[in-house]
């Protein structure tokens, strides 16, 4: 077996946490390969003569590797994207953050979860990604034109409202008038659409929620579509540029751009131990059940 392992920012505390992985994969005879930069940053601790093998992007990862470890928060699991694009590769997160609805194993567990990996007591399950194009082409998304999460666009350099003329398959559905617009998956539902009162979709869910970001009128409200639903943007406003993010990806695009969201041609695959599931998740992370008067 072989794996990959990514990780973004190394904290003084989680230095046991990144030796107890790569010491439960060696006990368990499983190859690894780190992200060059990541390795430097955790190079100092480990033993002199250890080295593993490294990429450093999409294009040198071993597509042989079995699975794929984030070391981190969601942040952390939102950029292994960028590695795994579609190669299909199940990805684990290990959480050394903060809230974890992504990275779900908890780093108190990670020998548990290895052992659990090595004895195949797991499930890989599909996650569905957005895709995005612009016309004109926009040279900054050519490439990485794919969100977990979710498509938000926002304004730039002013604070007025922006105008976001949404379209459904070619029909017209509204104008928001507010601070942006996102366009969320079943994942990204706990996410920011989740701050501005969008609904949370489970996982298994084949939709997509559309949520407005203090919009003006207060009738403007969250709405779930269909996952085949093919949305256009088109944005206006006092400024002649607006914001878009995929994930925590930025670009700038003119206002007289249309944009196209739809679901994308592949899934992010992600790894799910029989120990944890979503509803578990979430009891866990936004403290249902904790009001003490139940």
């Amino acid at each position: 077996m072989k794996v990959g392992v990514f990780g973004q920012f190394y904290h003084d505390d989680s230095e046991e946490y990144i030796l107890t992985l790569l010491e439960a994969l060696d006990e368990k005879g499983i190859r690894v390969m780190v992200e060059a930069k990541y390795l430097e940053l955790i190079r100092h601790f480990l033993d002199e003569g250890k080295d593993y093998e490294t990429f450093s992007s999409f294009e040198d990862l071993d597509p042989d590797c079995d699975m794929f470890f984030s070391m981190g928060g969601d942040g952390t699991m939102l950029r292994t994207i960028l590695y795994i694009r579609d190669l299909g590769i199940p990805v684990l997160g290990i959480n050394t953050g903060r809230l974890g609805f992504l990275a779900t194993v908890q780093k108190e567990d990670i020998r548990k979860a290895v052992d659990s990996i090595s004895r195949g007591s797991f499930d890989v399950v599909d996650r569905a990604l957005l895709e995005v194009h612009t016309d004109p082409v926009n040279q900054e998304l050519s490439e990485f034109n794919f969100a977990l999460n979710e498509v938000a666009v926002s304004r730039k350099d002013t604070t007025s409202m922006i105008t976001v003329a949404t379209y459904l398959n070619d029909e017209y559905l509204t104008s928001y008038w507010a601070d942006g617009l996102i366009i969320a998956t079943p994942t990204g539902s706990t996410g920011y659409s989740l701050s501005c009162g969008g609904p949370v979709l489970t996982p298994d869910t084949t939709g997509f929620v559309i949520t407005p970001i203090a919009p003006h009128n207060l009738n403007a409200r969250p709405l779930v579509i269909p996952d085949d639903t093919v949305i256009k943007l088109k944005v206006s406003g006092r400024e002649k540029n607006y914001l878009i993010s995929l994930d925590s990806r930025l670009a700038t695009l003119p206002e007289e751009t249309e944009i196209t969201i739809k679901k994308s041609t592949f899934a992010m695959k992600m790894v799910e131990l029989r120990t944890e599931s979503f509803l578990k998740t979430l009891r866990n992370k936004l403290l249902w059940g904790e009001d003490k008067r139940n």
